[in-house]
């Protein structure tokens, strides 16, 4: 399997990262920990979570999917070396536990480490902007946990165009490390937070890219194509925006590249993401060995020429 370099990170990944937001909430513990055995078997090396997954499932307080992994780690008997962890700090954990403000990343870093059952964590991001706190002091907090040793590199989820500037302007007036990753929102359906100008400055700058909402919750995937396929699912409100003309218009190209192909529309639509020069991996999760098989064989795939341009139009912004 050929690695992608993330950025100026010196991190290799495979081209896939699986999205641990699904451990403790839509796959139990031993679930994940078979799903965890099986993509690092096929040769896949990289997971990315969250302090806050998963917080919105009733009884779950936050760290969950930490735990599972951090335990799934010393379980699995593999090197540290092997496994590239991601994961974030800034949602709101709690009262007066939120934000990337730096008493609080210092904090918040103890917690996932501990969880995890590591002693540093391979990239670690913000999760979303904090306008109360300027990017010297985020940065500044970073840079010690760097020379701690705590973390190996950094990156932010969820800035724009300005927000990613405006840090990388300050990491370099303030001589402190810069963001190498963004993890943006962006797949076939959701492209107009990214492409353009977000997506040059990426290019421009040596930013690594991993998306997230990479099968737009499993919309992708083509088993949500009425409201009643999403009732009673986990992932019911958030399928719920994409069943619309756009939406289906999608489904329609990427049914039509299947039949040519014979991969399944979640392997396109992962695959599609893998063309795009910006990207340098998708994050996509599964909840069984039989949805996780899809993610090992978008790695594989490699769209025409055609085909991209039959999906680029398919899921063209309407002016």
């Amino acid at each position: 399997m050929q690695m992608r370099q993330l950025g100026k990170t010196g991190l290799s990944i495979a081209p896939i990262v699986f999205g641990g937001n699904v451990f403790g909430w839509t796959a139990d513990e031993k679930t994940s920990y078979a799903i965890l055995d099986a993509f690092f078997d096929a040769g896949f090396n990289t997971v990315d979570t969250a302090d806050v997954y998963s917080a919105w499932v009733p009884g779950n307080r936050g760290g969950d999917s930490e735990e599972i992994i951090g335990k799934w780690l010393k379980r699995s008997g593999l090197s540290r070396d092997k496994a590239i962890i991601v994961t974030k700090v800034g949602s709101e954990m709690g009262p007066g536990r939120k934000g990337l403000k730096e008493s609080y990343i210092l904090r918040a870093v103890e917690d996932s480490l501990s969880r995890l059952q590591t002693d540093y964590i391979d990239l670690y991001l913000s999760h979303w902007p904090d306008p109360e706190t300027p990017h010297e002091e985020t940065l500044g907090a970073f840079a010690k946990l760097k020379q701690q040793g705590k973390i190996r590199a950094i990156g932010c989820s969820n800035l724009d165009t300005g927000q990613l500037q405006g840090s990388l302007e300050a990491a370099k007036k303030a001589g402190l490390p810069r963001y190498d990753v963004l993890q943006p929102e962006y797949n076939l359906y959701d492209r107009s937070g990214f492409e353009g100008p977000l997506a040059d400055l990426c290019l421009q700058e040596d930013i690594g890219v991993i998306t997230y909402f990479s099968l737009a919750a499993g919309f992708l995937s083509g088993k949500y194509r009425t409201k009643a396929d999403t009732e009673g699912r986990a992932r019911e409100n958030r399928v719920a925006k994409y069943l619309d003309a756009k939406g289906l218009k999608i489904l329609a190209a990427l049914d039509g590249i299947s039949k040519e192909t014979g991969a399944k529309p979640a392997e396109i639509a992962l695959a599609w993401l893998l063309g795009k020069k910006a990207v340098t991996a998708p994050i996509a999760s599964a909840t069984s060995l039989t949805q996780l098989q899809a993610l090992i064989n978008a790695a594989k795939l490699e769209l025409s020429a055609e085909a991209m341009a039959v999906l680029d139009k398919a899921g063209a912004q309407e002016n």
